[in-house]
């Protein structure tokens, strides 16, 4: 069974690193890596419940200055990995 690696651009560094449709967002629960993903993912179920989790967790206070999502960056990955986009 191949493993299927989404379209994320990690190590993006600054806003004008993310293309049209696409978003930035802050994963990991200690230190956070900066993913930019596509637009796309909005509309995921799954996605939209790592949001869910986001604004229990911070409302609308997020420490990076972006969407940051409480989760492990391999959790995240394994989901986002799913999505056919």
């Amino acid at each position: 069974m191949a493993i299927r690696v989404p379209r994320i651009i990690k190590k993006s560094s600054t806003s004008l690193d993310i293309p049209k449709g696409h978003f930035a967002v802050y994963v990991g629960q200690g230190q956070k890596k900066r993913f930019v993903i596509p637009l796309s993912f909005l509309s995921q179920p799954s996605f939209q419940d790592l949001l869910g989790q986001a604004e229990e967790e911070f409302s609308f206070d997020h420490p990076m200055g972006g969407v940051t999502i409480p989760c492990p960056e391999d959790i995240f990955i394994g989901i986002t990995s799913q999505f056919r986009i």
